[in-house]
C-alpha cells in the first residue's frame, strides 16, 4: 500500500481532478510527522514525498517537543534534497525546549528554520481546554512529565522582556510568528508586541479550537495584520469529530481570504494524511460556492508569502 491508500485514510478518496489541480502550488504551514513522544502516521520523508507527488510548493513539519530543523538536515542527504518541495522547519516554545527561551530560536532559526510557535502543550488555554474536553488530542507513547503552564505575561499583565528578545530575533530573521495555544488575551498582547518588535509574518493558529475566539476577535487580529489559519482535520478529518464547515465559512468572511491560510494539522497516527485533507478541503470549499481563485490562495499563496521571505 501506498500513504495515500484511502484504506489506510477510513474513508474513500475518489479521484477529483478539479480539487487535485487546486493542490499544484499548495504550501503546507502545520504537519505533524515523526519523529515525536506523540504516535505519528507518517515520516517526515513520507510526507514530502507525498506533497511532492501532489504538487505542493512547501510543507512545515511541526513538533510539539522539539525543533525539527536539525531533522530536516539531517534528511537532506537520505533524499530529501531531491524532492521538488520545500521542507522546513521550527520551534514550539513549551517546556521541552526550556519555554520562552531565545537561545532555542536562535538556533533553529539560524540553522534553517522558519517558523516559532509560542506555547501549545504548555499555554494555559491548552491545559485547561484538555483538562475539560475529550479532544481526541495525542497521548505520549513514554513517560514524560506534566506540563506546567507557561505564560507569556507577567504579574502586571505586560508581555515579559524575553517574550520581546524571542520577537527580535523572528523580526531579524524575517520568520513567521505563530501564537500557538494561547488564549484571546494572551494572543491579542503578543500581536500588539510582535508589530511593535518589527515581526511582520504573524499567523493566529486554529482560532477555534483552544484559542477560543469569536469570529469577530479573527476578523480583528486580521486587520492588525496577522493571518488566520484553520485547520482542515477540524472539517474534513475522522467523520466523528468533523466541525460544521459553516463555522469555518464564517471564519474565512470575517478575516477574509487574503487573510486566511489553510493546513492540514494532522500527521496524527488516526487521522487523515495532509495531502488527502488538502484534496478534501478543495472539493469541500468549491462545493460551498468558493472562487477557485480564493481556494488556491487560502492553500498556498498566502502560506507562501509568509514562508518565504
Amino acid at each position: 500500500m501506498t500513504l495515500l491508500d484511502p484504506q489506510l485514510d477510513g474513508d474513500r478518496n475518489d479521484a477529483d481532478p478539479e480539487a487535485d489541480a487546486l493542490l499544484v502550488g499548495a504550501v503546507d504551514l502545520h504537519q505533524h510527522p515523526g519523529p515525536s513522544p506523540f504516535p505519528r502516521r507518517m515520516t517526515i520523508l513520507d510526507a514530502a514525498r507525498d506533497a511532492a507527488a501532489a504538487g505542493f510548493k512547501a510543507i512545515v513539519a511541526k513538533s510539539h517537543h522539539h525543533s525539527m530543523v536539525t531533522d530536516i538536515l539531517a534528511l537532506g542527504p537520505a533524499g530529501l534534497d531531491e524532492l521538488p518541495v520545500v521542507v522546513r522547519g521550527g520551534v514550539a516554545l513549551n517546556n521541552s525546549v526550556g519555554g520562552l527561551n531565545p537561545y532555542a530560536v536562535e538556533l533553529a532559526l539560524r540553522m534553517g528554520g522558519r517558523v516559532v510557535w509560542f506555547p501549545t502543550l504548555s499555554s494555559a488555554a491548552h491545559i485547561e481546554h484538555h483538562a475539560g474536553h475529550d479532544t481526541g488530542f495525542p497521548t505520549p507513547t513514554m513517560a514524560l512529565r506534566p506540563d506546567k503552564v507557561i505564560s507569556i505575561l507577567g504579574e502586571d499583565g505586560a508581555v515579559l522582556p524575553e517574550v520581546r528578545d524571542i520577537l527580535s530575533v523572528i523580526a531579524s530573521e524575517r520568520a513567521v510568528l505563530t501564537c500557538g495555544h494561547l488564549g484571546v488575551e494572551e494572543t491579542s498582547k503578543l500581536i500588539t508586541a510582535a508589530k511593535q518588535e518589527g515581526v511582520d509574518r504573524i499567523l493566529v493558529n486554529h482560532p477555534c479550537f483552544v484559542v477560543g475566539a469569536s469570529t469577530e476577535q479573527a476578523g480583528e487580529w486580521a486587520r492588525q495584520g496577522a493571518h488566520i489559519e484553520h485547520c482542515l482535520v477540524m472539517y474534513f478529518g475522522r467523520s466523528e469529530r468533523r466541525r460544521d464547515l459553516a463555522e469555518l465559512l464564517a471564519f474565512i468572511k470575517a478575516a477574509g481570504p487574503e487573510r486566511t491560510v489553510l493546513s492540514s494539522d494532522s500527521g496524527q497516527k488516526h487521522n487523515p494524511l495532509p495531502v488527502t485533507l488538502f484534496r478534501r478541503g478543495a472539493r469541500g470549499l468549491l462545493d460551498a460556492g468558493l472562487p477557485t481563485g480564493d481556494i488556491r490562495r487560502m492553500l498556498g499563496a498566502n502560506a507562501a508569502g509568509l514562508l518565504f521571505p
